[in-house]
């Protein structure tokens, strides 16, 4: 069977189809993967065929993927939340599709148009990595899901000195993003979590590690970590409640302290919260002290418990959940669907 994935340019959108379509390859399918250039790097790392459709750099048109559906003549096309304009170009050629999430439905008024709304394409199924009991409940009441469990991915990497040698040190993990982190932040967030007993490990994503000046012995501040490789290592995740960080905590059961900052954050964040998974700062909330707070009550020897055992909870429903190779197997099922 011939696979056509597409994505938006971007790590959040790009990495999460990433095990599905290694998945796939590693079935015997023939994958090929429509994206910007700018993932391609970790896309051909893989096996996975990475192309730039027409003139398209971030964003995928149909009239950008109509050539190459007819070039391809994929069996199947897997198009991320991102790409509506993939379903319709797939959808107009006669071929097979269905979604894939990246995360929880994101709500509207982020600037995403919602894969449910795609005009002239019907309703077709999604491959959800987002847990049950943290997915709106409204898209599981209304739409077809495939489960598949969510697999965090990074491109491979060392990890930080002392990660994993600290033996009785609890590790914090600290990270804003590549999109909505600011200096300011990353400052105030580094100063409330220096005061903690613990060892920080900051990525500074799309803030320079040198805009941080001096920082404490116990904090080493990087540009950028492989965060799948870290995150089982990790006591608390401090990050910004972007759908990839939040599932990758999840899936490792440690307890998240969320500081949202815009696009589908707060909801993230909000979803985090109601499991008792973790906690919130709101923007007008956030100083040192409070990080310094909240990080300590999730801390394993000096918080109550509760959120770590929540964090657990809900990895273990990760872990029950269907794994990439399983859904592969499914996915011929659909190939009768236009």
């Amino acid at each position: 069977m011939r696979l056509l994935f597409a994505s938006l340019a971007s790590v959040g959108h790009t990495y999460p189809l990433i095990p599905l379509a290694i998945a796939a390859r590693e079935a015997g399918h023939e994958v090929h993967f429509a994206t910007g250039e700018a993932v391609h790097a970790p896309l051909a790392a893989n096996g996975l065929r990475p192309f730039r459709p027409a003139d398209a750099f971030y964003d995928i048109y149909a009239e950008d993927l109509e050539p190459e559906l007819a070039r391809l003549r994929p069996d199947l096309v897997v198009h991320e939340w991102g790409l509506p304009g993939a379903a319709v170009a797939a959808y107009r050629a006669g071929i097979p599709s269905i979604w894939h999430g990246f995360g929880r439905m994101f709500p509207a008024g982020i600037g995403l148009e919602p894969p449910v709304a795609a005009g002239e394409v019907p309703r077709l199924p999604h491959v959800d990595i987002c847990p049950p009991s943290l997915q709106d409940r409204r898209f599981l009441a209304t739409e077809e899901r495939i489960a598949v469990r969510p697999v965090p991915y990074s491109e491979p990497g060392i990890l930080p000195t002392g990660v994993g040698t600290r033996a009785g040190t609890p590790l914090v993990y600290l990270t804003l993003g590549t999109v909505f982190g600011t200096p300011e932040l990353l400052s105030t967030a580094v100063e409330g979590l220096a005061r903690l007993d613990a060892y920080v490990v900051v990525a500074a994503g799309r803030v320079r590690p040198e805009q941080l000046g001096d920082v404490p012995d116990n904090v080493t501040v990087h540009a950028w970590v492989p965060q799948a490789e870290l995150l089982p290592y990790v006591d608390v995740v401090v990050h910004h409640g972007g759908s990839g960080t939040t599932l990758g905590a999840l899936v490792v059961g440690a307890p998240q302290v969320v500081l949202p900052q815009g696009a589908d954050q707060f909801a993230n964040a909000e979803a985090v919260s109601a499991a008792g998974a973790g906690l919130r700062l709101l923007p007008g909330e956030v100083s040192a002290d409070l990080v310094a707070d909240q990080v300590a009550r999730l801390l394993p020897r000096h918080g109550d418990g509760g959120h770590r055992d929540a964090a657990r909870a809900v990895a273990e429903e990760i872990a029950r959940m269907p794994a990439p190779q399983e859904v592969v197997r499914q996915l011929p099922e659909h190939l009768d669907r236009t």
